[in-house]
């Protein structure tokens, strides 16, 4: 018996459903609802998403994540625009929308038996005094001989001396430690009791 159940073969199984028919593009889907609303002010996203859901049924998980992105890539691109939280399709006679800032100046085309000679772009900043030919050059300094002896520049900061080096300098903190900044407190001389 155990070797006639091992020669039967599981029931087949069974045949998987048919697949959802392919849905349209993003795009096509959101153009399509857009023209079925076909509201004067233009259609919210809600309104957009609710056609879409009831013109085909069968919709990814993520429908609302990429209506939103959808929306968005379109209104970037110009193919709809967004006015007052509502998409609509761009009007055919509205002017071209421009960019912020200035506009670029239009070149001038050359003329055609003319050579194109490009010069080379000009640096930035202020340009250079222009030198008199007849101005006489100035000395070089040498590197070695300075006028006064001393090196250029501010002195480095001297090393702390000793206290004892300075006897007329303000008395040094007993512990050691370094002085605070500003002016040091003023000392207050100890006073004999009067009457005792």
């Amino acid at each position: 018996m155990a070797t006639e159940e091992s020669n039967e073969q599981p029931p087949p199984s069974p045949a998987p459903p048919n697949p959802a028919p392919a849905l349209p593009e993003y795009p096509k889907m959101i153009m399509a609802a857009i023209e079925a609303l076909n509201e004067s002010e233009g259609s919210n996203k809600t309104s957009i998403a609710q056609q879409i859901e009831s013109t085909y049924g069968d919709l990814p998980p993520a429908h609302a994540t990429l209506l939103a992105h959808h929306l968005n890539k379109m209104k970037q691109s110009g193919e709809l625009v967004f006015v007052k939280n509502n998409y609509m399709k761009p009007d055919p006679n509205a002017p071209p929308k421009r960019g912020r800032g200035r506009p670029p100046k239009p070149k001038v085309p050359a003329p055609e038996g003319a050579a194109v000679v490009s010069s080379p772009p000009r640096p930035r900043g202020r340009p250079p005094k222009p030198r008199d030919p007849f101005f006489p050059l100035p000395i070089a300094k040498s590197s070695t001989s300075t006028g006064s002896g001393r090196p250029r520049g501010r002195p480095p900061k001297k090393a702390k001396t000793s206290p004892t080096s300075s006897p007329a300098s303000a008395p040094a903190p007993a512990s050691g430690a370094p002085r605070g900044r500003g002016r040091p407190p003023k000392v207050k001389p100890s006073v004999a009791p009067v009457g005792c």
